[in-house]
This record gives structure tokens, sequence and C-alpha cells, in this order.
């Protein structure tokens, strides 16, 4: 019940990240467990 796109971007030195889900708990969560893995 979740999707996430990440890519880099073409015009600035970043990462972008789009996360959805329909539940705000698994939300924070796997925005936590990608943090760790880009840091």
């Amino acid at each position: 019940n979740f999707w996430i796109h990440i890519r880099q971007s073409n015009t600035e030195p970043i990462i972008r990240i789009y996360i959805e889900s329909k539940k705000e708990k698994q939300l924070s969560i796997l925005l936590n467990q990608i943090k760790e893995i880009f840091n």
C-alpha cells in the first residue's frame, strides 16, 4: 500500500525521493529506512 520513486536530478546535485503511503506510520518507517541508505 505504498510506492517510492527515487531519482537523481538532471539539473541539480541532489536525489529526489517521492513516497506515498495510505498509512502515516508506514510512511515514517519508509522515510527513515531511505535516510539510512543515503546517509
